[in-house]
């Protein structure tokens, strides 16, 4: 039985060994959730890096406006200076500070502002470069200090509005931080939503990938548990299953052998004790019917003892192999709709004579009851309760068989006004070969095995049979589920 790695019917290969497919559906689970994980942290170290360019470009934009603010205030008073006095010294540090604002400027120009800083610092420039040109010009003209005076200061509102454009500008970084905050929390919360999905859906897919050959090692398990024996055993899946596979397909076939070989031993111990036990009972017989002479007294009583025991020794052989044939066929039940009083009311005919020639009267109460049930071994266990009934109930007495519907099971009950069963049997009396303390009230025992056999197929279809506690005679009930379920096809 060579199982292929890659079978018919298989969406995927299954990997060599069982640990290799496990590892393999943790890692395909895993999958979306270390994507999702690796998209936050990506995300996370974005937003993390535009928050330190917003603070960088804050900082130097709100630095560069407070140096530009400096420098412009040194111009408004060097140009005060250089309006009412033309020294040569002063012209040089006019120069000096002017060139210092150019570069301050263009420091700031490099800097993602925006458009109002843009326009105040382009206005800024301009009317710092005017009042340059005036105050160098060549041929140096006459000026009207308070003309300037106003020009400088007009040139200083201009940064302090810089200034406060950049302090508002940095506001406007927080904000669009936050709102880029609030848009990757957002995405993140549907990627994890998205991820946790599709990693549950690939857990419930792999559960049934994985599970497939758990099943079928399970199926294989019950078929060999309920003795079906004729199907080969198939398991589908990673090498070491595969294995195991094979090797309950080789019980089966071993199974199969052992079976064989006992109905072989038993058809054989059968015809092996009949033969001899045949000719036992015919010269018993003969013996009795005086063929060979006229017997004395105790001859006779040697001789009816041998007759008794020829037919107890046949019975119980029958029996054995009655019990044996019935093991094998508890394992498999042809589950059908029963109706349980009809059942009872046909096998109750069959033991109309045996109970009509000692006299006895046998009472039937029975309730439209349905189960799902094998009709010949229920009829089998209804056979053996009534032929005991029978058997052990004296002459002219009473037996009485139940059946109704008890705590949402169908119960049977079969009673009769025999000894009964004593407390210490109870047990033991569903045991193959046990002889109770009470005897029949006919001339042949049985062979202990008719209880036996109807255990077994009760409990084949899931029910029990007990005897009941109480009464002066005997009492024995059967309580089957009205779906019929194989014991022997559940799984310890």
């Amino acid at each position: 039985m060579g199982a292929h790695p890659f079978p018919a019917g298989t969406a995927l290969p299954y990997p060599r060994s069982f640990l290799g497919l496990l590892l393999a559906g943790f890692t395909l689970v895993a999958l979306p959730l270390a994507a999702a994980l690796a998209y936050s942290a990506w995300n996370t170290e974005r937003l993390a890096e535009q928050s330190r360019n917003a603070v960088f470009s804050a900082a130097q934009a709100a630095r560069a406006s407070r140096s530009l603010v400096n420098r412009i205030g040194s111009i408004e008073r060097l140009a005060q200076q250089v309006t009412l006095l033309a020294d040569p010294v002063l012209m040089d540090d006019y120069a000096r500070v002017h060139r210092s604002f150019k570069q301050v400027s263009n420091e700031l120009s490099q800097l993602p502002l925006d458009s109002r800083q843009l326009v105040a610092l382009d206005r800024t420039v301009k009317q710092e470069q005017s009042l340059y040109d005036q105050l160098t010009a060549t041929p140096r003209k006459h000026l009207d200090p308070r003309a300037v005076s106003a020009e400088a200061d007009q040139l200083a509102d201009n940064a302090y509005e810089m200034l406060a454009i950049s302090y508002l500008v940095a506001d406007r970084e927080v904000d669009r931080l936050r709102s880029s905050a609030e848009v990757v929390q957002q995405r993140l919360i549907l990627l994890v939503l998205f991820s946790t999905a599709l990693a549950l859906t690939i857990a419930l897919a792999l559960t049934r990938f994985i599970a497939r050959p758990i099943a079928e090692l399970d199926a294989s398990i019950r078929q060999l548990g309920g003795a079906d024996f004729a199907r080969p055993i198939r398991v589908r899946g990673p090498e070491d299953l595969q294995y195991l596979g094979e090797r309950l397909d080789w019980l089966r076939r071993r199974l199969v052998e052992l079976e064989a070989q006992k109905n072989r031993f038993l058809r054989n111990v059968s015809h092996e004790l009949k033969t001899p036990l045949t000719a036992l009972r015919e010269g018993a017989e003969l013996l009795n019917d005086q063929v060979a002479g006229p017997l004395v007294p105790q001859q006779r009583q040697v001789v009816a003892i041998m007759r008794y025991n020829s037919v107890k020794l046949q019975r119980m052989i029958e029996g054995l192999l009655d019990y044996q044939h019935a093991l094998h066929a508890a394992a498999s039940l042809d589950l059908q709709t029963v109706e349980l009083g009809a059942l009872v009311r046909e096998a109750a005919r069959a033991h109309q004579l045996a109970a009509r020639a000692k006299r006895q009267h046998v009472a039937l109460d029975l309730e439209p009851v349905v189960v799902r049930a094998d009709p010949g071994k229920l009829r089998s266990v209804v056979d053996n309760l009534l032929g005991n009934a029978v058997k052990f109930a004296p002459e002219g007495g009473s037996i009485s068989v139940v059946a109704r519907e008890l705590n949402g099971k169908a119960t049977l009950e079969v009673i009769d006004s025999g000894p009964g069963v004593p407390a210490d049997e109870r047990e033991s009396i569903f045991d193959s070969f046990f002889m109770g303390r009470a005897k029949a009230s006919g001339r042949i025992e049985g062979s202990g095995l008719g209880l036996a056999i109807a255990r077994e197929f009760v409990e084949a279809h899931g029910g029990q049979i007990a005897v009941v506690e109480g009464g002066s005679g005997g009492h024995f009930r059967v309580t089957l589920p009205h779906e019929g379920t194989s014991s022997l096809g559940v799984a310890a």
